[in-house]
């Protein structure tokens, strides 16, 4: 059994590449088999049988195919790009070691002792570092939720990551034609789009969008909610994404283990994206958004769901299937992405087993189509320690393939929507990034929602300037065995 497992394997580079270049392989035979025939028959020859043709054969023979190119370069959608990114560079000031968070919890009466044995355990295996961040209103005791401490935070942490984003790209704020902001907890009067316009001074006919309650694959729909903006705008033009999420409302101070967990993973970050229809100075092209919503199902619905407890305490209650269910709507998701990115020798075998499956009555292992033949870097949202787990496992990714969603949970935690972006400046941080590499980012969200989108580089960073600039020398680290199984 396992020679033969061995000779598959030997095997299977030969036929991917077959099956990835039948076009060649098939156009090849045919075009010499045409030269010869060409040669056979004669210059004269041909001439005079091209004249036999009625004119009205050779018009169409000449006018359909032209008119076809026309029809499908002016339909098809303009390629979209990045510009630039930016993630916000937490402050040591804000750092929240595990003994210190623990020690503020035990001090604040509203906690009840088991309640911080829960937060000490779940800490422990969360897979966070000792240098998450969260926001001033969170390090008092009690933590301040006020509007004005929430309004502060939000300012510091947009504001900061569109400076930078700026002043990398030398964009006047004059030439941002739509502006996309995404913070599902946090939604006050004026929007965020309408403080970015008010602090930037943004033109009067700028198109914006404020997306709140999408959770924590909103970023990916901003992205997607940018490029089809993009579709109809002027070429050219400039689309800002903003993505981030506010913590300092969102301190659950009850007693419910299911509502406690946020608190333990949640921390303070956010990021801004360029995009644009235009190619010059772009890093990246945007090659696919692919969105997946389980919200029809009452399940999915509710496993991530805001609520009172029972003292009225809001918090967020993590239901015990959510990682049932997340793996649902991944399967949804890479069905829908699979046939758009993956190459045709493994579309082929993923179709095989779908037909051997149905004709054995499932006796048979599904095979799991193999994406690193499709992407060269993951992305996978750093919502916890079981999501990344779970998404190496469905996969079959290796260590290093989850290397930059596992070392961005422990550096800055769970910063929601953001984290792909953190985990994106790591992946060129540490100088893996070349020209033509592709990138798969994968969301998820409450509602519930798995979306995900591919990228490939075009120009990789110049340094590793950006949100690891002063620690990358020292990652990756080593997540022991207790947070990482």
């Amino acid at each position: 059994m396992t020679s033969s497992s061995g000779q598959l394997k030997r095997l299977k580079p030969l036929y991917q590449l077959a099956v990835n270049n039948i076009l060649a392989v098939v156009a090849v035979p045919l075009a010499a088999a045409v030269v010869l025939k060409a040669a056979e028959l004669g210059h004269e020859e041909i001439l005079a049988r091209a004249r036999a043709l009625p004119p009205a054969h050779l018009f169409l023979a000449a006018f359909v195919p032209a008119a076809a190119a026309v029809v499908y370069l002016m339909l098809r959608p303009r390629a979209v790009y990045m510009v630039d990114y930016a993630c916000f560079r937490t402050s040591p000031n804000c750092r929240v070691p595990f003994a210190t968070f623990l020690e503020h919890s035990r001090v604040w009466p509203g906690f009840e002792e088991r309640s911080v044995r829960f937060m000490t355990r779940l800490l422990e295996r969360s897979g966070l570092g000792e240098e998450t961040c969260l926001p001033y209103a969170q390090h008092y005791i009690p933590p301040s939720r006020d509007l004005e401490s929430s309004r502060a935070e939000a300012e510091l942490i947009i504001f900061s990551a569109i400076d930078d984003l700026l002043a990398k790209t030398g964009i006047s704020p004059q030439d941002i034609d739509i502006l996309v902001v995404n913070c599902s907890l946090f939604a006050p009067t004026p929007s965020f789009t309408d403080m970015i316009i008010n602090r930037y001074k943004l033109r009067k006919d700028v198109r914006n969008v404020h997306l709140s309650g999408m959770g924590c694959s909103a970023g990916l729909i901003s992205v997607g909610l940018a490029r089809n903006l993009l579709q109809v705008a002027p070429k050219g033009a400039h689309a800002l994404v903003v993505s981030t999420e506010t913590i300092t409302p969102n301190y659950y101070m009850g007693q419910e283990r299911a509502m406690l967990l946020p608190n333990c993973l949640f921390r303070m970050g956010g990021a801004a994206v360029l995009l644009s229809t235009s190619g010059a100075k772009a890093r990246f092209r945007l090659a696919r958004v692919v969105r997946t919503l389980t919200g029809a199902q009452d399940g999915a619905y509710h496993c991530v769901y805001q609520e009172e407890d029972d003292r009225g305490n809001v918090g967020i209650n993590l239901s015990k299937d959510l990682m049932s269910i997340a793996g649902d709507a991944l399967k949804a998701n890479i069905t829908a992405m699979g046939p758009l990115v993956l190459p045709a020798s493994e579309q082929l075998l993923f179709a095989l087993s779908f037909i051997a499956r149905k004709v054995l009555s499932g006796r048979i292992k599904p095979y799991i189509p193999d994406f690193r033949t499709a992407f060269e870097h993951f992305c996978i949202h750093a919502g916890g320690r079981a999501v990344i787990d779970e998404l190496q496992r469905s996969l079959t990714l290796s260590d290093e393939q989850v290397e930059a969603s596992r070392m961005t949970l422990h550096r800055f935690g769970n910063t929601s929507s953001s984290s792909l972006w953190y985990e994106l400046a790591y992946v060129e941080a540490k100088g893996r990034m070349r020209k033509g590499d592709r990138v798969w980012m994968i969301g998820f969200g409450s509602g519930f929602k798995c979306n995900s989108a591919a990228w490939e580089c075009i120009h990789p960073a110049a340094n590793a300037d950006g949100p690891w600039a002063t620690c990358i020398h020292r990652y990756p680290v080593d997540i022991p065995d207790v947070l990482k199984h």
